[in-house]
């Protein structure tokens, strides 16, 4: 696909050009040991590795199957999550610094070793990881984070330089990590867990979790079936179900982007980000018939909901790639949501402390290809009743002072700040203004409301009021989204919910006249 016609075809991800199995729809009330809520990374380690074990498994997902973040990611396998391992030394100490890079080592050799006894071909290579700095602040953070890498152990060498026309300060490489084709992966170990008696059900929404007190809750879907198990596991990305954990107030959502290019240069191997702003993320992947390369580059990240038309961060990412690698075709380009949770640390573990039979798994903060297996390794360790090494490093109901309660005053400051503006802003658009192919907050009998006018020119109105806590979205470009600056809860141009924490769409103001 040329650079032209390019805006035609998109948002389109490499990793969803494989055919994926189909599973009806739940259709009555079923009974089950372990009931699993979403059909990404985590859900599927779990249920592949509880149905391993004989457990009764099921699955219930919104959507398909592996077409949430797991879909839509850079698929890098690595410990390497940012600079991380000095804050992470400064915040929990060294014991737990340490259980964070061995934990994320484990995920690691699940997939390479789980690949190899499946007999999955999903691209695996061992590659070096590499963060790079191109300023002076930066190069004494990564000086930070060596120091970090030595008091731990952790296999690593510093660098001066980076194989490519990037000025840079200094480069931190990790040692032997991995990259592959996660859906080819999961798509794998999803197949052993049917085989194995696990039942999936897709276009199913839960809508919440009944019988919360007794030995056996349920999931009740937004069609009214339920689902009793012993045990719950909310793999849903954002957790449909709070249970009093207030997940909504101490994470917030960022959105990243990502293109495919197949460039004019041979790229030498190894996986790169940026420890500066904007984010630059690349790193290739095995494309077509004949050993070709296809280029994977991510970066410019921001709170979803908020900042410049979404479309400029793809023309960044393709200015930055011509410049550094040059083009020869352009053919894809997604976008992707991640969590993050105030101290940066995901939340794996009991939803609360005093509910054990519901867990949860969110806020991987882009880094969902380790966290994602390691939080079904874990959950499906709770779900057994058995002990695990990283319970209390990854436990939802931890608290640190510093710096969780100053986040969590900052991130809900600001959360106040959206909800307050949305509601006094001024909108000078009418929905005649709109042209066809675009959206906009627009004005409808007095009242804010969202529009966007179709190819063919008929008019889609929503209520522009997220049905989570009631702050404004605001009008994606590059995805024809409704997204929701407080919460990252995103809607579809005509009212239903694409992403979580919001489970019911968005109202239709003519509806309401």
């Amino acid at each position: 696909m040329s650079t032209s016609d390019q805006h035609q075809k998109f948002p389109r991800t490499y990793w969803r050009e494989i055919g994926f199995p189909s599973f009806g729809k739940l259709s009555e009330d079923i009974t089950v040991d372990i009931a699993i809520v979403g059909a990404g990374i985590t859900g599927i380690t779990a249920a592949y590795l509880l149905a391993k074990e004989g457990v009764k498994v099921s699955i219930i997902e919104a959507g398909g199957v592996l077409n949430g973040t797991t879909g839509h990611t850079t698929a890098k396998i690595t410990a390497q999550h940012g600079l991380f391992y000095d804050e992470l030394i400064s915040h929990f100490g060294e014991d737990k610094a340490w259980q964070y890079y061995e934990s994320n080592i484990s995920a690691l050799e699940f997939i390479q070793q789980t690949s190899k006894e499946l007999d999955i071909d999903c691209d695996f290579s061992q590659q070096d990881a590499c963060i790079y700095s191109t300023t002076d602040q930066y190069a004494e953070k990564i000086d930070k984070e060596w120091n970090a890498y030595k008091t731990l152990g952790i296999d690593g060498y510093m660098a001066e330089t980076i194989p490519f026309p990037i000025e840079i300060k200094n480069a931190l490489y990790m040692r032997n990590q991995g990259q592959y084709h996660p859906l080819k992966f999961m798509k794998g170990l999803l197949n052993e867990a049917v085989k194995m008696g696990c039942q999936v059900y897709e276009n199913t929404t839960a809508m919440e979790i009944g019988d919360i007190e007794s030995s056996r809750p349920m999931v009740v879907t937004k069609d009214g079936h339920r689902v009793s198990a012993r045990k719950v596991i909310i793999a849903s990305h954002f957790p449909f179900f709070d249970g009093m954990g207030m997940y909504f107030a101490r994470m917030y959502a960022e959105r990243s982007y990502a293109i495919g290019v197949k460039t004019d240069q041979e790229y030498p191997g190894g996986m790169y980000i940026s420890a500066d702003d904007p984010s630059r993320s690349f790193r290739y992947t095995p494309y077509g018939q004949n050993g070709e390369k296809l280029l994977i580059i991510g970066g410019e990240n921001h709170r979803t909901g908020t900042g410049q038309d979404t479309l400029t961060h793809y023309n960044a990412l393709q200015q930055f790639t011509k410049d550094t690698f040059g083009i020869d075709s352009y053919s894809y380009r997604w976008s992707a949501q991640d969590l993050k949770t105030l101290d940066k640390v995901p939340y794996i573990g009991h939803i609360t402390d005093n509910k054990e039979n519901i867990l949860v798994a969110t806020g991987y903060k882009k880094w969902g290809m380790t966290t994602g297996i390691l939080a079904g390794q874990i959950l499906s360790d709770f779900a057994m009743d058995r002990e695990n090494p990283y319970k209390e490093l990854y436990t939802p109901s931890r608290f640190k002072a510093d710096p969780s309660l100053q986040k969590a005053v900052s991130y809900n400051a600001t959360v106040a700040g959206h909800l307050l503006k949305g509601k006094l802003e001024l909108v000078p658009k009418d929905p005649g203004d709109l042209k066809n192919g675009e959206g906009s907050v627009v004005m409808h009998n007095g009242k804010r409301a969202g529009g966007y006018r179709d190819e063919n020119g008929k008019l889609y109105l929503v209520d522009t009021t997220c049905t989570h806590l009631g702050c404004e979205c605001e009008w994606n470009h590059a995805e024809k989204t409704w997204d929701c600056p407080c919460h990252g809860s995103r809607f579809a141009y005509s009212g239903e919910v694409v992403e979580g924490p919001a489970l019911v769409s968005l109202k239709n103001p003519l509806e309401e006249d």
